[in-house]
């Protein structure tokens, strides 16, 4: 298979991208073909390239930081951009782990006869080429292109400018994987340029290659995605998750989910952004969590309740209820039960993780029936909004839709199905 020019200056975007899409096509042809052997060996192979090529990883992604601190960037978003040893590790350890999960390509999904004596089944099946589109994690180049390579699918990645160094890197250990199994290197590509003019050629297909599109960046990438892209899109716009402790809960459970919640990683979707608090909790409960939140380095915006638990506290506007902070800021709040908080998150909330920390069953049952969000969770932090916590080995995002994926988006997310009839020379009756 010939792969496409990869020098823009000789062929313009437009067909490099044209190029590329017609790869990736004939490739997902291939790969979705492929040998369960061939596609753990091409993950075990990229898996052991990536920790050999650490210092090279690393070296390229300190240009991608110092060009970050140049800019002025945030300190959540370096922290979402750095790898050092531990993370390229766990980006090798991912693979890994999605080399041992099962084949989904070919389950029967189900099995039934029909009274005419023929046999139907639902078989999982790729679907085709997928174009992820994302911003500062050079890891999602190895997740996303390992997804993608397990469910059958071919990739088109293109990442954002701010880890262009970190994800070349990376995927140069993918495409060496890929050669060890004897797969097609095209099966995942790496747009080789920064141009926004790349993504718009993404999300109008491809000329057809593209079969959907998964956005995983800031609110402005993802709403410009689902306003401009012709083909399918998994996407959230938004993790507005929110944490709510009820009248219930036992509060030292509360302080360190909430903790947890909030300052593992702010950067991340999962983060809790907003405190909910039942009104009808013990008096000591609220001034306890905003303690602890100032306590540990994280700035409160609450309301009235909330300033007057703690004079560190300040005023939360409107606004603060509906913002993802991705940084050590925490909207703060007092409701009305679980009623009020359910309330609350329908209004404000983004349908990402929201969790209740209760010892009533009946107040979390409630909460986890009526919350309309991807994920919910009792007692937990909603930092395990997480493929890898879910047990899929990684993922590409989590999608907030309601078709098809929702949720982590894995390897099951990323197939289809279609039915094989078996028969025994039926026909139709006139």
């Amino acid at each position: 298979m010939n792969r496409p020019d990869r020098t823009i200056e000789a062929v313009g975007t437009a067909e490099l991208m044209r190029q590329m899409g017609q790869a990736a096509r004939a490739a997902s042809r291939e790969i979705a073909l492929a040998t369960l052997a061939q596609k753990n060996e091409a993950l075990l192979a990229a898996s052991k390239a990536i920790r050999s090529s650490s210092s090279a990883i690393l070296a390229a992604n300190s240009k991608d930081v110092e060009a970050a601190r140049i800019r002025g960037t945030t300190g959540a978003f370096i922290d979402r951009l750095t790898l050092n040893d531990s993370r390229i590790a766990a980006i090798g350890r991912s693979l890994e782990e999605i080399a041992a999960l099962k084949d989904p390509v070919g389950s029967v999904l189900a099995k039934w006869q029909r009274p005419n004596g023929l046999v139907i089944e639902r078989v999982r099946v790729p679907l085709g080429v997928i174009g992820i589109i994302y911003e500062s994690r050079p890891n999602v180049t190895a997740d996303a292109g390992a997804l993608c390579l397990k469910s059958g699918n071919a990739a088109i990645l293109r990442g954002g400018s701010e880890s262009q160094h970190s994800s070349r890197a990376i995927h140069a250990c993918l495409v060496e994987g890929l050669k060890a199994a004897g797969l097609p290197e095209t099966a995942i590509q790496l747009v080789p340029t920064t141009d926004r003019e790349a993504v718009g050629h993404m999300l109008k297909g491809l000329d057809g290659a593209i079969d959907v599109i998964v956005p995983r960046g800031g609110k402005s990438l993802v709403a410009r995605v689902q306003e401009e892209a012709r083909v399918p899109v998994f996407a959230h716009l938004e993790g507005i998750c929110h944490t709510y402790v009820d009248k219930d809960a036992d509060l030292e459970m509360a302080r360190e989910i909430v903790l947890n919640a909030k300052l593992r990683r702010t950067g991340i979707c999962g983060a809790t952004e907003t405190l909910l608090v039942d009104r009808a909790a013990p008096e000591h409960y609220l001034p306890v969590l905003v303690k602890a939140l100032l306590d540990a380095g994280c700035a409160v915006r609450g309301d009235e309740a909330t300033q007057q638990a703690d004079s560190r506290a300040t005023p939360a506007t409107e606004e603060d209820w509906a913002t993802e902070y991705l940084d050590a800021i925490i909207s703060v709040k007092l409701v009305d039960g679980v009623g009020g908080a359910i309330d609350h998150i329908a209004r404000y909330g983004s349908q990402h993780t929201d969790a209740i920390v209760t010892n009533n069953a009946t107040a979390a049952e409630e909460f986890l029936r009526r919350v309309d969000s991807a994920i919910v969770l009792h007692n937990a932090s909603t930092q395990f909004a997480d493929g890898g916590e879910f047990g899929f080995g990684a993922e590409i995002g989590i999608a907030t839709g309601k078709m098809h994926a929702r949720g982590p988006v894995g390897v099951e997310q990323l197939t289809s199905f279609k039915y094989v009839v078996h028969g025994a020379g039926q026909v139709r009756p006139v």
